[in-house]
């Protein structure tokens, strides 16, 4: 059953400036989260060179912040559970930035892996946070298509650092461009000023008179309390919830469906300037090639916001995963060819980008919905968390496949073409629809087979 009382009015509602104003805010730390991670790959080209590393230490070098990432996914969503969500939010950002800004000092190997790890703790903390605070606060007929928007600024975030990639580095070396990345720390302070914490996470800790200011902020009618504010329809955090009988089967395919999104990404995109560079063209070509692939990214997003509320997360989700497996498979066997002109390069690589990037935006949508407020911060951070290990897993195995004979871009491409349908597959069969329920009656409702 529907909550009533304030939560319900959150759910009822209209999309006003407040909404907007959250969505905005944290798109922004969302923006910089996405250019940090994509500086990573333009630089890994240029560090190479310098440094003489082999596939093998680009792909570790590329996994130990993915690690961190992992890290810092799973510990985020819990202490988001804990302290709030404005709160673990400004904290990953602030760490990423400082530092990315560390890292322009690093004067080996050694200490790349560990500044990126560290740098992986802030960027995997933030994003499941974002996408769970704005889930809490838009109203359910728009919820959906809020969040594909918030996981549209991971593209201008990539555009910005494919930019980075072609001006600044080509001329102004590696070191720079990771100073550059320090720059989203000076975020934190408009993000202290204008960014309101959750309603429903105030009113899960009993917080009512904070959750009614919040609201008000907003633009919901804050009211009076209601009988059912600071009720929770099931679970508290942890997995102990996640893994409870009425959520085990949400848990299982987003674990799944995690796992295959981010090795498919980060195994395609980390390695894919790095892929370009080692073809025969220049850096400023390479890089120039991927900047427009990336491109591609902001029509995805804005045709999956569009689609969310009307085809529903199921068959959004499964559309645009089968879509990218085709476009990855065609990458692979014409787009990388030795006798593929640029424009087939540029045309198969963004479609992989345009199905891949929409997708995402629904995943990041579709987790929040799925768990109760008490739960929300884990159940996005364990699922990002766990699909993590798979970022770690993609591009190291992209560098190793790379350094065999015999298997080049089709074997690599067919590989993420493989499981892009697995997962498809998992949603089909155990995702459940979502669309325009108000969020306590979906983490309320307990599954059947």
């Amino acid at each position: 059953m529907a909550a009533t009382g304030l939560e319900g009015r959150l759910d009822a509602g209209e999309v006003g400036r407040g909404h907007w104003r959250v969505t905005l805010l944290s798109g922004f730390g969302w923006m910089f989260d996405a250019m940090d991670v994509g500086l990573l790959s333009f630089v890994m080209v240029a560090l190479a060179r310098e440094w003489g590393l082999s596939q093998g230490q680009v792909g570790i070098a590329i996994s130990a912040g993915l690690f961190g990432m992992f890290v810092g996914a799973a510990a985020s969503g819990t202490l988001a559970d804990r302290y709030g969500r404005r709160a673990v939010l400004m904290g990953t950002l602030l760490l990423y930035s400082v530092a990315t800004g560390l890292t322009a000092l690093a004067w080996g190997y050694g200490a790349l892996l560990v500044l990126r790890f560290v740098t992986g703790l802030g960027l995997g903390g933030e994003l499941p946070v974002a996408s769970t605070l704005v889930s809490e606060v838009a109203p359910a007929k728009h919820r959906g298509r809020m969040v594909v928007l918030l996981e549209s600024f991971w593209a201008y975030g990539w555009i910005l650092a494919a930019l980075i990639g072609f001006l600044v580095i080509p001329q102004y070396g590696w070191r720079v461009a990771f100073l550059i990345g320090a720059l989203p720390a000076l975020y934190v302070l408009v993000l202290r000023r204008g960014l309101p914490e959750s309603p429903r996470y105030l009113i899960q800790k009993g917080r009512h008179e904070e959750a009614r200011r919040a609201a008000a902020r907003l633009g919901v009618d804050p009211g009076e309390p209601g009988p059912d504010e600071g009720a929770e329809a099931a679970g508290g955090g942890g997995l102990k919830t996640l893994w409870s009988a009425g959520y085990a089967r949400r848990t299982f395919m987003l674990w799944v469906l995690w796992f295959g999104m981010v090795f498919s990404y980060y195994g395609i995109f980390t390695w894919l300037p790095q892929i370009l560079a080692g073809s025969g063209r220049d850096l400023a070509t390479s890089f120039g090639f991927v900047l427009l692939i990336t491109l591609a990214q902001v029509p995805g997003y804005f045709s999956a916001a569009y689609l969310v509320e009307r085809w529903g997360r199921k068959g959004t989700l499964v559309v645009y995963l089968l879509g990218c497996a085709v476009a990855a498979l065609f990458f692979g066997l014409r787009g990388l060819s030795a006798d593929a002109s640029g424009a087939e390069l540029v045309f198969w690589g963004s479609l992989v980008s345009f199905f891949n990037l929409g997708a995402w935006g629904v995943v990041y949508g579709y987790t929040p919905e799925l768990y109760p407020t008490g739960s929300r911060g884990s159940g996005a951070g364990w699922a990002a968390g766990v699909g993590r290990t798979g970022g770690i897993a993609g591009p190291y195995l992209v560098g190793v496949m790379i350094g065999v004979p015999g298997l080049g871009a089709v074997a690599v491409f067919s590989m993420f073409a493989a499981v892009l349908v697995v997962i498809a597959a998992n949603v089909w069969l155990l995702g459940e629809e979502t669309r325009g329920r108000p969020l306590d009656e979906i983490s309320g409702k307990q599954l059947v087979s």
